[in-house]
């Protein structure tokens, strides 16, 4: 069964889509705030999720940065929002489809199924189990949340550290090249410019390795570029 995670602070909308949705032999768990939200998916591992942006704790947009995060499970944004620049910061942080409300609910189901069509199956890619939580012997990476914790402490990280961080812990166990890192952190015009890597590599050892002169967790691949190794 598709498992949805309904992410709404009205009610009578919720209860709207629980029923429908349940009437269609979906899977169904509901959330009022983005930080409820966040802890059920990575509890329940969501097929895929139905999300208003305007929730009591924090913007929608800050849920679906959280959620891809760690999971390519498709987001709808259901919003009474109409702009196109609304519109267009759902998209780039990673929604796959915006239904304005008030909204049909034939319309909105079909484009469910569509997303699930569309979408590969979650924890297939490359054999790995999609986890919201990466636990090392010395630092838990919560993806979801996006915090590192260490010796019970939050660990503060740049915007920039924690993207190289993201990167590195998804792929993990895997060479990530140098090409691809500076790509992905810093932008497209950036595959040459490794002494950013360098640097910023440096900064995350300082911050997060026992021993920053003899890394275990990140690890480089002379010429080639870095891994991150849990164990």
């Amino acid at each position: 069964m598709t498992r949805v995670l309904v992410v709404d602070d009205e009610p009578q909308i919720v209860r709207a889509l629980v029923i429908n949705l349940k009437a269609r032999q979906y899977e169904v768990d509901a959330a009022p705030d983005g930080a409820t939200a966040l802890q059920l998916a990575a509890a329940r591992h969501p097929d895929v999720v139905l999300l208003d942006l305007g929730l009591p704790d924090m913007d929608g947009v800050e849920v679906i940065k959280g959620l891809r995060g760690w999971t390519r499970a498709p987001i709808l944004v259901l919003s009474a929002r109409h702009t196109s620049d609304e519109k267009v910061k759902a998209l780039d942080a990673g929604a796959d489809d915006y239904v304005t409300k008030p909204f049909g609910m034939d319309e909105l189901l079909a484009r469910l199924r569509a997303s699930v069509r569309r979408a590969e199956p979650v924890g297939q890619e490359a054999g790995a189990e999609e986890v919201a939580l990466v636990e090392t012997a010395g630092f838990t990476v919560d993806l979801a949340a996006k915090k590192v914790h260490r010796e019970g402490r939050d660990v503060r990280l740049t915007p920039t550290e924690w993207h190289l961080l993201e990167v590195l812990v998804r792929n993990g166990g895997r060479l990530v090249s140098q090409k691809q890192l500076l790509q992905e952190v810093w932008g497209p015009s950036y595959g040459t410019e490794t002494n950013y890597l360098r640097v910023y590599m440096a900064q995350l050892r300082r911050k997060l390795e026992a021993d920053p002169s003899h890394p275990r967790h990140f690890v480089t691949e002379p010429g080639m570029g870095y891994r991150f190794e849990r164990d």
